[in-house]
């Protein structure tokens, strides 16, 4: 998914995105093992006068929302994470694919967290890492 030339996809249609890839796989007969990964930097802004920020208290509610509030953090407009997550911190949208394909967006149980893990390396870029699995 391309957030970097414009018109960068929403949060809502890489939601959407990732509801339609999950009733594509629920509609195989067989049963199968799947992973389906969200990728995107964190909070990061690489150039201009806010080059080199990081928020880490951003990042954090962002997974925590992730979890929880997947539907609302859809909602969320692109200059919300442009304000908080610098300019780069757009592709946070990508995440929400994965979490979009996820059993309880259709009603079936809450996912398990699997792993969590945040770390701001000596670099411009927050790292971050969600495993969840569908229960």
């Amino acid at each position: 998914v391309n957030v970097v030339q414009y018109p960068a996809p929403s949060g809502r249609r890489c939601f959407e995105l990732g509801k339609a890839i999950r009733k594509a796989l629920e509609s195989f007969v067989k049963p199968l093992n799947v992973q389906i990964w969200g990728t995107g930097g964190m909070s990061h802004q690489l150039q201009g006068p806010r080059a080199g920020l990081i928020n880490k208290e951003f990042d954090n509610a962002f997974l925590d929302q992730l979890i929880a509030d997947p539907e609302g953090l859809a909602a969320k407009p692109h200059i919300d994470y442009v304000r908080e997550a610098g300019s780069e911190g757009i592709e946070l949208v990508m995440w929400l694919i994965a979490r979009g394909a996820m059993a309880d967006v259709a009603g079936g149980p809450a996912p398990k967290m699997a792993h969590r893990f945040y770390h701001v390396p000596a670099s411009n870029t927050a790292v971050g890492h969600l495993i969840l699995e569908n229960s």
